[in-house]
């Protein structure tokens, strides 16, 4: 059993603090190859929100730092250890949780296809595709949606698209980001030719090898956050 308490109660209440995170990754469809944005949800095992998928996340640690206790959750749920985290907002409306004043610290994280595929799923920990995602426990459907908005918004700037790839990547995987971030088609020539003017992606000497086809070139990401969380 759980008690609630009304929002007059709330507002005399010192605020809990929670860490959450939302995992973005890339996973090629079958039936269309075409890539589509995944992310990992835990199913709560205790009230409030029995049963309902939520984001994961936990209770502060007073002895950890904001980000070391997003690794933290990560790590406990899901397995993967991303090699950086960018905090995205703090959400601490007076009703979204019914038995406490609650303010959570979101981080979002992207990790390319081969770090998803190291992910634990189990009964409780699942990857859901982005568009499915509804009914969330909490406001978690409303941070998801913010996070996708913050996806959008960054992807025509900045290093956000190279932190769903490899180290070297085709102009078709590059484009399928974009695609999959924007939610549309984008016309393969038209988008070539934008990136002829753009700085901060080089050319190697490298091909991608195991088409049928003439293998197509390897890029590589040259921008100044190269290797570092997206700007």
């Amino acid at each position: 059993m759980y008690s609630s308490a009304n929002v007059s109660e709330r507002q005399g209440q010192a605020p809990s603090l929670a860490i959450s995170t939302v995992i973005f990754a890339l996973r090629t469809d079958a039936a269309s190859d075409r890539s589509e944005i995944w992310l990992p949800l835990v199913r709560r095992i205790r009230q409030p929100h029995l049963g309902r998928w939520a984001l994961p996340g936990g209770p502060l640690d007073g002895r950890e730092s904001l980000q070391d206790a997003a690794a933290r959750n990560l790590r406990e749920t899901t397995g993967l250890e991303p090699t950086y985290l960018e905090q995205l907002y703090a959400f601490g409306g007076l009703d979204r949780s019914a038995t406490q004043r609650l303010v959570s610290i979101v981080y979002w994280a992207l990790v390319r296809p081969d770090q998803a595929d190291l992910a634990q799923e189990s009964e409780n920990v699942r990857w859901f595709r982005a568009s499915d995602v509804v009914g969330l426990a909490f406001d978690h459907d409303e941070i998801v949606a913010y996070a996708l908005e913050r996806l959008r918004g960054k992807i025509e700037y900045g290093s956000v698209a190279y932190h769903f790839l490899g180290d070297r990547f085709t102009l078709a995987q590059l484009r399928g980001v974009y695609e999959a971030v924007l939610g549309r088609h984008l016309d393969p020539a038209n988008f070539r030719r934008q990136l002829r003017s753009a700085k901060d992606i080089a050319a190697t000497d490298e091909v991608l090898q195991g088409g049928r086809n003439r293998p197509p070139r390897l890029y590589r990401y040259t921008g100044p956050h190269a290797g570092r969380p997206p700007s």
